[in-house]
Order: C-alpha cells, then structure tokens, then sequence
C-alpha cells in the first residue's frame, strides 16, 4: 500500500461501470513536488435523508420498492429536535434527481432533506477536505496512465487508486504556479465574431519566468515569440500550458470572452483544446445568466467578477481596476482601434505588442493582489477555489453553514417552495436606525462606530431559528425591543456558535497581528482575518433573504429591532457627555463635541 501526499486543487466525478468515480486533482508534495497526481476514489455514494411520516418501518419497505442501495436508520437534530430519520443510500448521483420525487410521494414520507447537494460538495464535507490544502490518500499507482476519464498520456501525471479515506493534513499555504493570459483579435467590423474574427496575439504572464506574446508577426521586442499562423499559435498556447503545467490559469473576463473565443476558433481550425490535466478540453458550465470555463485539474480563475464583488467603481475596465490597485496607468489601446494598430504595422504594431504584454502582466499583478482572500475564504468554507471566486457572500455563507452542520449532526432545511418563498417575501421588517444629517458647517467633528454590531447582537442575544420561543416558555430568554421575539439563553443556537467562532478566530489572528514584527507573516494574518470578517458580516442580512435555507424573518426583525436601540441609547449617552450626533446610520454615528458636559456624568 502506498501513500501520496497532495495539494488539493479540484474534484470532480465520471461513471465507471454505472458507478460514480471521485477524482481529485491536485499537486503532489514530498520525492514527487510538483508532479501533478489525479487520485481515484470508487467508495463514495450519494445519499439523500428522508424523515418518516409515522411507523419508521413501514417508511423502509415502501422505499426499498425503488432502486435504491442501501438504506440506514440515523439520528439528527432537525432545528430544536432531535429526530430519527433514514439515510437512503443510492448508486449514483444521477439517481438523486430520478428518485427524489417518488421518494417524497411515498404515503409513509414525510419530507426529504439534502437532496440538492452536489456529489463533488458532498464528498468535500463529509471527508472534511478543504480545497488548497494538502491531504494523504493512501492505495496504488496505476501502472498505465488510463484512466476513468482521463486521455493524458503525460509523464509527469500520477493516476492513483484510491483505498480508504482521504486525510487532510496541514501543510501551510502551497506554493503553486501562476499563468495570466489575454488574447486579441483583429476587429476591424466591431464586435468581434469567432466565425470570421482571427486572434492575432496571445499574451502570457506568470510567477515561473514565463512573459510572452504569441503571434503571427514579428517584432523587436525579446518577449514575442512569431508562429506561421493562428492554428500554430493556438498549439502553442497548448503546448505551454501542458508543458509548464501551471495550476491557476488566470484572465480578466476570461469567462465570457478569451476562453470561448479561443474556443471557437481551435474548433474552426481543428484544433484540440486537451489542456485539462485529465487531458481534456474546456467545459463551459451556465451560473446564472452566464457561463464559467472549466479547465479539469488546473485552475481557472476569472478575475473580473471577484473585482466587481471587492470593489466599487465607476467601470471595471482592466485599466480601472489596475489603476485603482496599483496608482498607476497601464498601456491602453481602444477596442475597435487594435485593427489598426495590427494593419499600419511599424510604431503603432510595436505599440500593441506593448498593449498585449501589459495585459497579461496587469492581470496577473491584480490576481497577485486578490486571491489571497478567496484562497482564505477557501480554506474557511472548503468549497473548490474555482467555486469561491464565482460565488457571491451569501453563498459562501451558505455553504459553510452547510459544512458545520453536518460537524454538528444537524440535517440543514430544504430550500423554499415557490409557494413559501412568496410568503416570506410578504414578512416586512425595519430595518438599521438612520439619522437625517443635519444641515451646516460642523467642527470638531467625531466618528464613533460599533465593532461588528450586527454578528455582537446575534451572539449576545443568541438570535437563531432554533433558538426563538415559540409556543413553548422557556425559563430565560432575551426580548428584542419593540419587537415581540424572544430567544433562549441556552444552549447556544447554530448560527451564533458559528459567527463565534469566526469572531474568536479573527480576535486571535489579529492579536498575533500585533506581537509580530515579520512583514510577510502580518500580510498573511492579515488576509485571512478579513476573510474571516467578510463571512461573518454577511450573515446577518442573509436572515431576512428569502431563499436563505436558514431564513426567519423574526431573527432578522430582532437584530435591527437591538441595533436601532443600541445606537439610540449611545447616542443619548454620548450627549450627556458633551458629543451632539449630527448623523447616523445602522452601526455608526458623526459628532460634534459642543463641550456641554451634564453634571451628573
């Protein structure tokens, strides 16, 4: 028996014999460091968990009617119960969606639950395995590079089967290798089209040495490297990716443009695009009202929307965003110009090998700046990096509760019927206290701010859906003012345990913060305790948001209903202390110190 040791870089699952295969890609540590490995595991199954209507019996034999595999009785605490319900075993995860509707129409069910959790996020959370980390799997090498899904025939790849479980293990932050890439094409009718449209240059930037153009002409500068024409250029943007094998692919707007434009035009020249690690070509998977290019084994990451989620701007042009980062300019040459400049050739064709360079090396600069966090956020939520850089906060909220409620042996509500979500879209609530600034030239002007205001009051006054006094007394409960909601003191609900924990953690992070005097060691600490700071504010609004599986209108009511009497009660306090506030909104209010200090302070 062997063991391989790895940085976890993506999961996904092929059918092998009508069986589904685990594969996790990654890069493997120790003798073989920087062999990718693809590690195959045949053990896992989908399973779904259904709560019985009576007779926990009768539930059995009615499933057991359907093609299932196997089924087990379990316990699990359903919100405040402790309930027990049956695991329902299935073969594969297509069998989910084909079953679940029988399953539920069966006269002895009550209800199913987790029935909409992919297999890849499934398997994530119940091994415990946070992608970007290291684990250990133990079994054996193929001896051939074949493989459930896989076409490489590449050397420098290890196809490994899988016996047991993975294990994680703690091996710091990985080092792994980093490309940029750009492409430009020739668009002298506008918008280009891939059907008539060539690329004339590809730009690649990186943290392994690599800087180059790829095109079809030549130029002065030592960073272009000239191919005789698009097709080859187009192989050797392949060839470099298979040769250098680097594990973050990163473009700026990649998803909708770069990636199925180059795409298009390897299909119109005949092309292969194989640069997966598996040996595959780019899949294009729909997220809403757009598309995300995957790269199986290596990845890819678009810069553009995790721009759009950290920062606020007037545009979120490369050229904007860099600026915005860095303070400084970057080369620019106008879409519907670079025609131009690719037809005068001379001055103006040196200027765009320039434009092109640039491109590639700004991209990689700004994912040099913003990954981190999402690398953190990673780490925390341990969903795919390629998932997280995708995904907005409340989802990735929504995934880490996920996470801890399996920890904590709770099964986690069903998303609403259409017919539920309407109704608490009806539930209206107030929301933060906001003061109207009053109008005037103000001196002596003070900021006094709550410190995480909203995630303080849901802790403190242990706000939770399970935690809320329904019918039943409790014999101590926090009352919301102005609202009639109660909650328990003890135990300590779900979501509350969870923000503490987080809150815990960035205390602690940031009071090592302090005591270091290494600047590389601060700038890491300080990542991740902003990680930690952006889940944990983004929980409380997520009680209000109708889809949240978490939802309860009354929890959200009682958090605002603490903030407005928090702000108001320190507002008043800070008067008697001489501050007179001039504005205020939600956790915060401005003053002015009139010096009108009452006796009695």
């Amino acid at each position: 028996m062997e063991t391989k040791r790895f940085i976890l870089l993506d999961i996904d699952y092929v059918t092998e014999n009508g069986r589904p295969v685990v594969r996790l890609f990654g890069k493997e540590r120790g003798d073989n460091k920087g062999r990718s490995i693809i590690a195959l595991d045949r053990h896992f199954r989908p399973y779904i968990y259904v709560i019985p209507m009576g007779n926990i019996e009768d539930c059995i034999k009615q499933i057991n009617t359907l093609d299932v595999d196997e089924i087990r009785i379990v316990q699990k605490k359903d919100i405040t119960q402790e309930k027990e319900m049956l695991e329902v075993i299935l073969f594969h995860p297509q069998d989910v969606p084909k079953l679940r509707d029988k399953i539920w129409n069966l006269s002895e069910v009550k209800e199913i639950r987790e029935h909409d959790i992919p297999f890849y996020r499934r398997y994530l959370i119940d091994n415990a395995l946070f992608p970007m980390g290291e684990i250990v799997v133990s079994g054996k090498t193929k001896t051939q590079k074949a493989g459930p899904g896989i076409s490489s025939t590449d050397e420098n790849l290890c196809i490994f089967n899988m016996e047991g479980k993975p294990e994680p293990v703690d091996g710091g932050i990985p080092d792994l290798k980093v490309m940029s890439f750009d492409i430009e094409v020739r668009n002298p009718k506008g918008m280009p089209s891939a059907d008539k449209d060539e690329i004339i240059m590809i730009s690649l930037a990186s943290n392994f040495g690599l800087e180059s153009v790829l095109s079809t002409k030549s130029s002065s500068f030592d960073y272009v490297e000239t191919l005789e024409s698009e097709k080859e250029m187009i192989k050797r943007f392949i060839k470099i990716v298979n040769t250098e094998c680097p594990d973050l692919i990163l473009g700026y707007n990649s998803d909708n443009f770069d990636f199925p434009y180059i795409n298009d035009r390897a299909k119109k020249l005949g092309v292969p695009m194989n640069i997966g690690m598996d040996g595959s070509g780019i899949k294009f998977l729909r997220r809403g009202f757009t598309s995300a290019a995957v790269v199986r084994g290596r990845l890819h990451i678009d810069l553009y929307p995790i721009m759009r989620r950290h920062l606020t701007l007037d545009r979120y042009t490369l050229e904007r965003v860099y600026k915005e980062l860095f303070g400084e300019e970057k080369e620019d040459v106008e879409g519907d110009e670079i025609w131009k400049y690719w037809d005068s050739n001379g001055e103006k064709l040196e200027e765009l090998f320039a434009y092109s360079m640039d491109d590639a090396i700004a991209a990689y600069k700004v994912g040099d700046k913003m990954l981190p966090i999402n690398r953190e956020l990673t780490r925390i939520v341990g969903q795919p990096f390629f998932d997280i850089t995708r995904m907005a906060s409340g989802q990735m909220v929504e995934w880490l509760l996920t996470r801890k409620a399996y920890e904590y042996g709770e099964v986690i509500p069903n998303k609403p019927s259409q017919s539920e979500y309407s109704r608490r879209r009806g539930f209206k609530y107030v929301g933060g206290y906001v003061k109207e600034p009053v109008k005037g030239l103000h001196e002596n002007i003070l900021s006094f701010d709550f410190k995480s205001l909203y995630p303080s009051i849901i802790i403190s006054k242990n706000i939770s859906p399970d935690t809320l006094v329904k019918n039943e007394e409790a014999e101590e409960f926090h009352t919301a003012p102005e609202v009639p909601h109660k909650f328990r003191k003890e135990p300590i609900g779900f979501v509350p345990s969870v923000i503490g924990n987080l809150l815990k953690e960035r205390a602690k992070i940031k009071d090592i913060m302090k005591k270091t005097d290494d600047p590389m060691e601060k700038k890491i600490l300080n990542v991740q305790q902003q990680a930690l700071k952006t889940l944990a504010n983004s929980m409380y609004g997520l009680y209000g948001f109708a889809r949240f599986r978490w939802y309860s209108g009354e929890c959200a009511d009682a958090v605002t209903a603490w903030g407005r009497d928090y702000i108001k009660k320190t507002m008043k306090k800070a008067e008697k202390f001489g501050f007179k506030a001039i504005y205020a909104d939600t956790d915060g209010f401005y003053a002015t110190y009139t010096g009108n200090v009452e006796d009695d302070v």
